[in-house]
């Protein structure tokens, strides 16, 4: 009887632990590698219609994916446009937008910066269990009251790795490039210290050779005064590579100012190692690239390599970047059970190019417009690629309206985060990219420049259409021109943009390069479609109006974190390795 019953009983064992396995396969929580790039157009990768530029392994993920075209950021400029991808809320409602000239942080020694009490989707992750790490690129600010506070830091918004620039890429960072903060003041502060020093001179010989009788009492004055002016000119923005262009790990600095030859190399190896370290744990990477962004990287092994110059080699060298931690997770067996995602903080920059290298920005495509330039389509439809094999069907396109917003929210929805949120932006994109809906959660959407509402997007309901009303745009510079060259970034207020009554209307879906505005001739809905934006801006004016932002504890005023107060570099707040001025360090060669 033993005998006869074993072998049954057996095979029941067998098949509970065979059940019990299978389940805990499917209930193990996805990693999640987010690979965003700087300044990059739509224009510039083979799967959204490039074919002059190789950009094999981008492809591949879109190709093995979900390829989303119409994927749009909620500015376009980096901080605005990172705050609110970080946060799935529009960058107005963490006081990371700006009301004036200075539209992102422009010092590292600032006190602007993401507020600590604004939530992120790397904190819901790690309070679900999820180690997370950033490699690259922050630009989100990082002390408040003090050196080494650390209020705004990664490490601070839920990142338990940190690598990389917790600026930004820019031109000052590699001699030559010029400058990219405040040109114009810094010319005005050293013209003015030049004249000071002129007529600090030239009293001085006067008094000399008895001319005529100075004060020396005036003399002194006027040293003082020059030594000032020269000292306000050439500390902050002389020394931009010393306080700017660094390197950090976690919160420490490890180089400064950095070689910016290595950093690709060396940011991505961090990503590889990152990814390898935590193999058997869910884990969360944002591999935020320095690439595209200005100045341009000259790595000999791309250099003189595409049919687009520097600018081609470096979205060549970027491409490759992608492929290679592309690589790493599939070779770790995580392909599976890893959503990867692919895009960029904005369009391209247009007006950015010099003699040298000639053109240093983007391409945005057929879109009107690029980096900066509010809410033309040009510098706010990106790339966006998801690729998860065995959860998305290969080769799927969409075509609905969605946001970089979203990203929040469907990662926690994947991270099986049901906790209580604040008020969210963006919308769950995984019926969408399932194929499980057709149609986007987004009937509108909102673009912004700075904090000035600039136009609206509409997708009616049961229509194919999505029109989009431009309450403003900036002006262009020269006349005649698409962009604002004699400027290098557009503005968005006073005299800097044109205000439209009535707005300007276009069917983006049937004129994606918004050249045919509409009119109530040529579209039948247009008095309809005034009016149900005119609606919709009331009720997202009304989200706004009691504005806070709040985590489980607390709620506390929005304040503006891109006011002159805040941004202007202060002495006290800059991050340095050794002691203050003195900062300079090289990172250790092991981890180069």
């Amino acid at each position: 009887m033993r005998s006869t019953l074993g072998a049954p009983l057996l095979l029941l064992l067998l098949l509970a632990a065979g059940s019990d396995g299978t389940g805990a396969e499917m209930d193990r929580k996805p990693n999640f590698v987010l690979m965003m790039v700087d300044d990059l157009g739509i224009g510039d990768v083979g799967c959204y219609g490039n074919d002059t530029i190789r950009t094999p392994n981008i492809d591949r993920l879109a190709s093995e994916g979900v390829k989303l075209t119409q994927h749009i950021a909620a500015a376009p400029l980096c901080t605005p446009s990172r705050a609110a991808f970080m946060t799935g809320r529009y960058a107005r409602r963490s006081g990371m937008a700006s009301a004036g000239r200075a539209q992102v942080l422009l010092f590292l020694g600032g006190s602007g910066g993401l507020p600590a009490s604004e939530g992120t989707f790397a904190k819901r992750l790690q309070q679900q269990g999820y180690t997370t790490g950033l490699v690259g690129k922050w630009h989100l600010g990082v002390n408040c009251e003090r050196r080494g506070d650390h209020c705004h830091h990664p490490n601070q918004h839920g990142f338990s790795y940190f690598y990389g620039l917790p600026f930004t890429l820019f031109n000052d960072c590699m001699p030559g490039e010029g400058s990219d903060v405040m040109a114009d003041l810094q010319v005005t502060l050293r013209h003015m210290a030049i004249i000071l020093g002129v007529g600090l001179f030239t009293l001085v010989c006067v008094r000399a050779s008895g001319l005529l009788e100075v004060s020396l009492w005036l003399l002194v004055s006027l040293f003082l005064i020059s030594i000032l002016a020269t000292a306000v000119w050439y500390v902050p923005f002389k020394l931009l590579p010393t306080w700017n262009c660094i390197i950090m790990r976690n919160q420490d600095v490890i180089e400064q100012p950095m070689t910016v030859e290595t950093l690709p190399q060396r940011l991505l190896g961090e990503a590889q190692n990152f990814v390898r370290r935590n193999s058997d744990r869910p884990f969360l990477l944002f591999f935020s690239l320095a690439h595209v962004h200005s100045p341009l990287f000259e790595t000999p092994a791309f250099a003189g390599k595409s049919r687009h110059g520097c600018y081609g080699d470096n979205l060549e060298e970027m491409d490759w970047i992608i492929g290679k931690l592309t690589e790493t997770v599939d070779s770790l067996g995580l392909a599976n059970n890893t959503l990867m995602y692919f895009t960029s903080d904005h369009g391209g920059h247009l007006e950015d190019a010099n003699s040298r290298i000639g053109q240093s920005g983007g391409w945005n495509g057929i879109y009107k417009g690029g980096k900066a330039m509010g809410g033309w389509e040009g510098g706010i439809r990106v790339p966006g690629i998801f690729r998860w094999p065995g959860r998305l069907a290969a080769g799927t396109v969409v075509d609905e309206p969605t946001s970089l917003m979203d990203l929040y929210p469907t990662l926690k929805y994947l991270a099986k985060d049901t906790l209580p949120d604040r008020l969210l932006d963006g919308h769950n994109l995984m019926p969408l990219l399932e194929g499980s809906v057709k149609r986007s959660e987004h009937e509108f959407m909102f673009h912004y420049c700075g904090v000035y509402l600039n136009a609206v997007r509409w997708h009616p309901p049961g229509s194919d259409s999505v029109f989009k009303v431009h309450l403003f745009t900036p002006n262009f510079s020269p006349p005649g021109a698409v962009g604002c060259y004699d400027t290098k970034v557009c503005l968005c207020h006073g005299e800097h943009v044109t205000h439209h009554d009535p707005p300007l209307m276009y069917d983006i879906v049937h004129d994606p390069s918004e050249s045919r505005p509409l009119t109530p001739d040529t579209e039948p809905r247009y008095a309809e479609v005034l009016e149900q934006t005119g609606k919709a801006v009331e009720r997202h004016e009304m989200t706004l109006a009691n504005r806070h932002v709040s985590d489980d504890k607390h709620s506390v005023a929005v304040q503006s974190q891109m006011s002159w107060e805040k941004i202007l570099w202060r002495p006290w707040l800059q991050p340095c390795c050794g002691t203050f001025p003195f900062c300079s360090c090289k990172e250790d060669a092991q981890h180069i």
